[in-house]
């Protein structure tokens, strides 16, 4: 493997756009400020057996599931300190997952759960191969909107970076809270670490979801997508040229995954990372873990570039890993 740095790996005012003279850029995050993930919780109810089928299940057993939580979930179990911006039914399944947040060390302080909301719950079969598939009850993003979208300066404010996906984007009120918090954490130099999640399912057309995607990356310190996500940003089916793209619309860091085959790193630091082994069961969270361990590793060093590089071949481990259990964490 070969690391080249650039010139420009040192965080400074000068890569964030739109800096503002607020005293809290100036002084930077609060002490022990946590790492915010914004994004959706749910209950994965996973048949732990391969299915061509949903209707040919027999038994679902529930698992933690979200991607941008369990992503926060991986980040503290490798000791980053992060709180997830979310929310869930005021329901059993609501106050399970709250729970399992809480032992896993996710700070709640942004997280509610809503009275009268339906907790989530989506339905999983995981085909041979690995490949899962989604039937979901219950809308997970209204929760997310409700928990934030009264305190978002509040909540960036006190944060030491934000993380969040294109499962917040889809309809205009999540996607006004989602982009008031990106647009707030780069007024005040805090980083920002972009991955699309991309479900196309969820919108309204392919050019609908590019743009919005397309609309997260200037500025941002990390964008992380696999290659299918890449081609759909940028229209590029080559991975390198997808990551070229990306960074010519303003990423500092573009990590684009490969499924088997790894993944690459390009921007301000350049990194080839070959795949690992693995006996695939399910491919469920495999990038959530990736993106976790990149998350944690970034936020351990204070968000300094050369994080990512160093972290690559271990998120690229563990995401192998990933693929050996039926849920995204266990």
């Amino acid at each position: 493997m070969l690391i080249d740095a650039h010139p420009a790996a040192r965080i400074t005012s000068a890569h964030v756009s739109g800096t503002s003279e607020d005293p809290q850029a100036a002084s930077g995050p609060p002490a022990a400020a946590p790492t915010v993930c914004l994004g959706e919780v749910l209950v994965d109810l996973i048949c732990e057996r391969p299915l061509m089928d949903v209707t040919q299940g027999q038994a679902f057993v529930p698992h933690f599931g979200g991607s941008v939580a369990n992503v926060a979930v991986t980040a503290a179990r490798h000791g980053a300190h992060v709180a997830l911006a979310s929310g869930a039914g005021d329901d059993p399944w609501g106050r399970w997952l709250r729970d399992r947040l809480g032992r896993e060390g996710v700070a709640l302080s942004l997280f509610e759960l809503v009275p009268g909301a339906p907790t989530p719950v989506a339905i999983v079969a995981v085909r041979p191969g690995g490949e899962p598939t989604y039937q979901i009850y219950g809308e997970s993003i209204a929760t997310v909107v409700g928990a934030l979208a009264g305190r978002v300066v509040e909540a960036i404010d006190a944060a030491a970076g934000l993380y969040f996906s294109s499962n917040t984007l889809v309809e205009a009120d999540e996607r006004e809270v989602t982009m008031r918090a990106r647009e707030r954490a780069l007024s005040l130099g805090r980083p920002v670490v972009f991955d699309p999640n991309l479900r196309l399912e969820r919108w309204r057309s392919r050019a609908e979801a590019a743009a919005a995607c397309n609309a997260c990356v200037p500025d941002a310190l990390l964008v992380r997508a696999n290659a299918a996500e890449a081609t759909a940003m940028t229209g590029e089916d080559d991975p390198d040229r997808a990551a070229l793209a990306l960074l010519k619309a303003g990423a500092r860091m573009v990590a684009i995954t490969l499924g088997a085959e790894g993944a690459i790193l390009r921007g301000e630091f350049r990194l080839d990372v070959e795949g690992r082994p693995a006996n695939v069961v399910s491919t469920i969270g495999a990038g959530d873990a990736l993106a976790g361990v990149l998350l944690a590793r970034l936020a351990g060093s204070g968000f300094y570039p050369a994080a990512v590089a160093a972290s690559l071949p271990e998120a690229v481990a563990q995401s192998a890993l990933a693929c050996e259990r039926w849920g995204a964490l266990e």
